[in-house]
């Protein structure tokens, strides 16, 4: 049989549970970008290219199940603030984004996940209701961005060649109920106007009951998410600032029909027992941000406590400018780590199931488990060549222990997605990664000057 690629001399990943952890193999792609093959030992058949992974690790690339891709432009900012306060700093430039400008620094934003190793991604587009935090606390809310503002950050994940759910704020206090459906309704059809299916994997909600003082918005997005059948994954008790007021928000999602397989929270930092258990029995999943919980002092998530009572989980790089550098091998570990620490006890959680948790874990809690994830036959070829021996980690005596805690980037050497490269040595291969990274250097150098902001270097 003749396939686009063969991956050969293999230290294969695949996260199969019906496979050893870690196995010398190869892997056969075909033309429509999916996995054909897997095998110990020799490859069996022909190919149009052959990749010899010469004993490296090939492992399935992340999938982060919370993102906000737009942020790329904004690391470094609020650097001492909590959640609130940092994010009025974090959107000082963006706010005055077009819809042109929020192309490229969304493009940039993927193109950086990829070249670091996660090739899908949950992603919360920035919304068309621009709002700032007055006095750190209450949102208060700029001009509404037309159509076109939502639709250009679809097309800038597509161009980037990203896989991705759209995830989008339904902004109810725009029109009617009846207006706030047909425009998520736009938002499906110019993405599938683009006829990449393969990259763009679903539309959900970005649930915005958080910021929310109406109940009915739970039941407007609960009405779109049925309407639809898409997820919802509301931000959701992130921080403990006003905490037993957002607290109370819970009841609006129960109350609207909201608790079940389709809704996500992300965060659910500080959630009652009651709440946690509730979660589990509706089988509602969660999305955690290890980086960004640290980097903003949000809290610890008790997730073994939520794996212990069977919530789905995943894991999410969060913002750029919250985790400040998409590096999911240090996401894990900062996970792993301060669950360790907080619980104290090493075996609280493993480093089998942090890397679950922010590969099949993420996919599984969105719903997309039967194309990526793992590396499995049928499922996309979106793949990552790992060389822990460049730079030179020493004997690899765990392989599974190696990868998730002395493994990072600079050990990664390509990217794969579809079974096509799309990053080398953590340089991008897109023909527009260099003009994307000078647009949003121009773009967010003209914002500072237009609103007499500081410049970046």
């Amino acid at each position: 049989m003749a396939y686009k690629l063969i991956v050969e001399n293999a230290a294969l990943i695949t996260l199969d549970p019906s496979r050893p952890a870690c196995f010398n193999g190869w892997m056969a792609v075909g033309s429509d970008g999916r996995i054909e093959a897997i095998g110990e030992g020799r490859p069996v058949g022909s190919a149009d290219e052959r990749l010899d992974a010469r004993g490296r690790f090939v492992a399935p690339g992340f999938v982060s199940g919370h993102s906000h891709l737009s942020t790329s432009g904004s690391r470094g900012l609020g650097a001492n603030c909590s959640l609130y306060a940092w994010a009025d700093h974090m959107t000082r430039y963006t706010r005055h984004c077009d819809a042109d400008d929020i192309y490229w620094v969304t493009m940039h934003g993927a193109l950086d996940f990829l070249s670091n190793g996660t090739t899908t991604a949950y992603d919360f587009c920035d919304s068309r209701l621009s709002f700032y935090m007055v006095e750190a606390r209450e949102m208060a809310y700029g001009p509404f961005k037309p159509k076109e503002y939502g639709f250009e950050q679809i097309r800038g994940k597509v161009d980037a060649g990203m896989r991705f759910i759209n995830s989008i704020m339904i902004n109810d206090q725009i029109g009617t109920d009846a207006e706030i459906s047909d425009r998520f309704g736009e938002s499906i059809a110019f993405a599938d106007s683009l006829e990449k299916p393969d990259l763009h994997l679903s539309h959900a909600i970005s649930g915005s009951v958080q910021w929310s003082s109406d109940p009915r918005t739970a039941h407007r997005e609960v009405s779109i998410m049925r309407c639809y059948g898409v997820v919802n994954q509301p931000h959701f008790l992130e921080t403990p600032e006003n905490l037993e007021f957002q607290r109370s928000k819970f009841a609006w999602y129960e109350e609207a029909g909201a608790l079940g397989p389709d809704l996500i929270f992300g965060h659910f930092i500080h959630p009652t027992e009651e709440m946690k258990c509730k979660c589990a029995s509706c089988n509602v999943a969660m999305i955690w941000q290890p980086n960004a919980n640290g980097r903003l002092g949000s809290g610890f998530a008790d997730i073994p406590g939520m794996l212990a009572k069977g919530m789905r989980i995943g894991i999410g790089l969060d913002d750029q400018a919250a985790s400040d550098i998409s590096d999911p091998w240090q996401n894990m570990r900062m996970g792993l780590y301060m669950q360790r620490a907080h619980n104290q006890n090493p075996e609280i959680l493993s480093v089998e199931q942090m890397l679950w948790l922010h590969t099949m874990g993420s996919a599984n809690a969105l719903g997309i488990g039967d194309r990526v994830g793992s590396l499995e036959v049928g499922k996309y070829a979106d793949f990552l060549l790992v060389d822990p021996r460049a730079p030179d980690l020493g004997p690899v005596w765990s392989p599974i222990a190696t990868y998730v805690l002395a493994v990072g980037p600079r050990n990664l050497k390509e990217v794969y997605v579809g079974g096509s490269c799309v990053s080398r040595d953590g340089i991008s291969t897109n023909p527009l990664a260099a003009r994307a990274s000078h647009e949003l250097h121009a773009r967010l150098a003209r914002i500072a000057a237009e609103q007499n902001l500081p410049v970046g270097m």
